[in-house]
């Protein structure tokens, strides 16, 4: 696939971390690329493990940022928070749900199994009308400032991959197998229609 034709989607659960850094290095780097979550609301680190400071997807990164810098700026600038809401703000305006968008793309990139099979029970339930192929593809990420960068490096050399792949149905396969030994990760696989 030559890389102006791959069309590229990251999805994670609230479109903070992983994702966006998917988005950040993939869209550095040429790549046509959006960024999702899928859950049901927008969940950041809070002062303590069970206590997430929760926002609606349709709260902005801007928003998000200020209302933690007023809430405790030491606390979330120490924990990266702020850092990312930054990198966020600088490419998109907010978080995004995979469920309410209609783009076609060519390959949908998740970072955890409970994701995958959100995307690919969604993309099943959804009438097919032009039958065109989708890859879906699980990459697990742990959802922390420096297995994102890491994950994302990953899913480029990846997309890399796929992108020069001149029969994609009958090389990916073989593709994953590779990817997995080098990268010591476990992938899923399974393709979709629109």
């Amino acid at each position: 696939m030559p890389l102006s034709k791959l069309r590229v989607a990251a999805v994670c659960l609230s479109n903070q971390n992983r994702t966006m850094e998917v988005h950040n290095i993939l869209s550095k780097r040429g790549f046509t690329v959006c960024s999702f979550g899928t859950g049901t609301q927008v969940r950041l680190l809070g002062p303590a493990p069970d206590k997430p400071d929760v926002y609606d997807f349709k709260t902005t990164y801007d928003q998000m940022y200020n209302d933690l810098l007023r809430k405790d700026r030491q606390l979330y600038t120490q924990n990266g928070i702020l850092h990312m809401l930054g990198r966020n703000k600088r490419m998109k305006p907010g978080p995004e749900r995979f469920q309410n968008c209609n783009d076609l793309f060519d390959l949908i990139l998740t970072c955890e199994e409970q994701v995958y099979d959100q995307v690919v029970e969604y993309l099943n339930s959804r009438e097919q009308e032009t039958c065109q192929p989708v890859h879906v593809i699980n990459v697990t990420i742990q959802d922390d400032l420096e297995e994102a960068t890491l994950g994302a490096f990953l899913i480029y050399k990846l997309c890399q991959c796929i992108q020069h792949m001149d029969d994609t149905e009958n090389q990916l396969k073989k593709l994953l197998q590779e990817f997995e030994e080098k990268s010591g990760r476990a992938s899923l696989h399974t393709v979709c229609f629109y």
